[in-house]
């Protein structure tokens, strides 16, 4: 892909933004699912700041501290473990000044 291919493809996406609802659900096998979260590991890791995309849409999120991790296993009848992350956002406004 050159880089005008690259930068129209960016241009084409739906930026999802504050103020607007947005989920999107994945069926994926297991190393798939893993590959996504090493990648969202290693964003969550470099800074305070990630990106999610897909060719149709992105979402830039500025996320604050702290991160909520919650694992959740059901183990009755049909055994299921959940892992839910929770990135609160990163509030965009500054104390006022002190005189």
């Amino acid at each position: 892909m050159t880089d005008d291919t690259e930068a129209t493809d960016a241009d084409e996406r739906t930026t999802i933004r504050t103020g607007r609802d947005f989920e999107q659900s994945y069926r994926l096998d297991a190393s798939e699912a893993g590959a996504f979260l090493v990648d969202l590991g290693e964003q969550l890791q470099d800074g305070d700041e990630l990106t999610i995309a897909t060719d149709e849409w992105e979402l830039p999120f500025a996320f604050g501290e702290p991160v909520e991790l919650e694992v959740d296993f059901d183990g009755v009848d049909d055994p299921e473990l959940e892992i839910e992350l929770e990135l609160p956002g990163r509030p965009d406004e500054e104390a006022p000044a002190v005189e």
